[in-house]
């Protein structure tokens, strides 16, 4: 008995596929849009997905009739010419494939910001080296405005009442309440200080008291300009200070430097015409004491793992050098700074009073800064 075999009718959705899309070819299967026909791996992609794969074969036949946008989202994927193959045996190759497409089609879709955000980026970094210098000349501009009107107060004080030892307590009082009223109003971070971190800050404070000391000395005695002309030797103390302690041998450029500051200040001392030697050894060991201060700061301090910031250690040197000062105020010169005394001295109290506490204000403020 012979049997036949009817053949398959054609399948709708084949004839469907032909009549929507002229282009399908014998290689794959058609490509149809609906959820249902997609195979299970592919039913979770994205309509934007679906969209761009049929765009981009469609652009095959039809690269004339699509939209301006249609047409650029298809560019994006005419890389790869077969983004989505539906044969199991290719089913490794379609996942990588398909990642690809969804790439570019996110690319094409997501307009290109990066450039902005470049240049946004390449102007904050070209104008960070000019608001570093903006705030550095700020910094210097007030750090000579108050050491300026810190000499013109302080030497009219001491011009009519010459007592440097309680000037230089009642400006060390003055710094201690600001120092105090920072820590207690949070605007800045309250130190822990251990013993052993007060005994190795204690000479430190010694020699800042001195050298406010002898500060105050020389502007009660000479000009104020001539003072700060023997403090203009300050390098030259800082050099020798450091290679002494430290061990920074200064090179041949540096020394060179020092000449004609040197120079300078030797021919001032001769010609002016306020000299005098108190006010000049007073000057000079200002000098010695401030650099080091200085030097011997980074030497201790340094060797220290928790070691303070620069704010907190000077305003520890600060509070340390009031504790120093009174007794030594108390020892030589006595309570000066009352009514009773401004009073039978022929001196105004609230107009000494206000000038030395602007003068504390200031020398607290630049030697901060």
């Amino acid at each position: 008995m012979q049997t036949t075999t009817a053949a398959a009718p054609p399948s709708s959705c084949s004839s469907s596929a032909g009549a929507l899309l002229p282009f399908s070819t014998t290689k794959s299967p058609p490509l149809l849009l609906g959820r249902s026909s997609l195979p299970k791996f592919g039913r979770q992609w994205s309509a934007t997905t679906r969209r761009s794969l049929f765009l981009s074969q469609y652009s095959h036949s039809h690269p004339h009739s699509l939209p301006r946008s249609a047409a650029t989202l298809s560019r994006s994927t005419k890389r790869d010419p077969s983004p989505f193959p539906f044969t199991a045996s290719t089913h490794t190759s379609s996942s990588s494939s398909s990642a690809g497409t969804t790439a570019a089609t996110a690319a094409s879709s997501i307009p290109d910001s990066g450039g902005g955000g470049g240049a946004e980026g390449d102007e904050r970094a070209a104008s960070a080296p000019v608001v570093g210098t903006l705030q550095l000349g700020a910094l210097l501009a007030l750090w000579y405005l108050f050491n300026i009107y810190f000499n013109i107060y302080n030497k009219q004080v001491l011009k009519v009442f010459p007592y440097p030892i309680t000037i230089t307590t009642f400006q060390l009082a003055v710094g201690t309440v600001l120092i105090l009223f920072m820590w207690g109003a949070k605007l800045y971070r309250r130190p822990v200080v251990s013993y052993s971190k007060l005994v190795a800050i204690l000479p430190l404070a010694i020699i800042h008291t001195f050298g406010n000391l002898f500060t105050n000395m020389s502007l009660g005695k000479v000009a104020v300009s001539f003072t700060h002309t023997i403090k203009a030797l300050e390098p030259f103390f800082t050099i020798v200070l450091s290679a002494l302690f430290l061990g920074e041998l200064p090179t041949v450029w540096v020394l060179a430097s020092l000449v004609p500051i040197v120079g300078g200040v030797a021919l001032a001392s001769f010609t002016e015409a306020s000299f005098n030697w108190i006010g000049f050894w007073s000057a000079m060991a200002s000098n010695l004491a401030n650099q080091s201060r200085n030097v011997l700061s980074k030497k201790v301090m340094g060797k220290k793992e928790e070691s303070l910031d620069n704010i907190n250690l000077f305003s520890i040197i600060t509070i340390m050098s009031l504790f120093l000062t009174i007794p030594v105020m108390l020892l030589a010169e006595g309570i000066k700074f009352t009514p009773s005394y401004m009073h039978s001295a022929g001196l105004n109290l609230r107009e000494i009073f206000t000038r030395s506490l602007l003068a504390g204000l200031c020398f607290h403020a630049y030697q901060q800064w």
